[in-house]
């Protein structure tokens, strides 16, 4: 099963693709950067493209996006949720399958600990994906996080397990 997992953002996105029928299960990673200077609608047309390129290439099964959490900054949370709704939107024309995951139950599935600090998440990331340094930027490794959470935790994925 292929999984795209989504950080969600507005100045950049991260994005994980791992295929849980391979060993070496990482696909590709990355991130959708936004440029600061172009107009949040100019921004969100920018995130729909480059995730139907992500669809059209990778073709994913399922799509783990990481829910929002509370911001401090309300002018933040705002653009990140209208990018979250474009990413949403997004998954839903080309993909149909969402899982959305808080960051609590990221971090559970990947250490245990529902209040893991970002380094070990990090740490897991790589270790779980035998990848030889940890993803960057951070936003990548997060989208990765997202696709191993939905990997371990996704009742579908899990019924043949012995």
């Amino acid at each position: 099963m292929i999984i795209l997992g989504i950080d969600p953002g507005y100045a950049i996105i991260g994005y994980g693709i791992i295929d849980t029928n391979k060993s070496d299960m990482v696909v590709d990673y990355g991130a959708i950067e936004t440029p600061k200077e172009h107009t949040m609608p100019v921004r969100l047309e920018a995130i729909d493209a480059s995730l139907k390129f992500l669809f059209e290439k990778y073709k994913p099964d399922v799509v783990a996006v990481e829910e929002l959490f509370y911001f401090k900054n309300q002018k933040t949370v705002i653009q990140v949720a209208q990018a979250r709704g474009v990413i949403i939107l997004a998954c839903q024309k080309y993909c149909g399958n969402i899982f959305e995951y808080t960051p609590l139950q990221i971090k559970q599935a990947l250490t245990g600990n529902g209040r893991a600090e970002k380094a070990q998440i990090q740490y897991m990331v790589k270790a779980i994906l035998n990848l030889a340094s940890i993803p960057k930027p951070d936003d990548a490794a997060d989208a990765l996080a997202v696709a191993i959470c939905h990997s371990q935790t996704s009742p579908m994925l899990n019924f043949n397990k012995a």
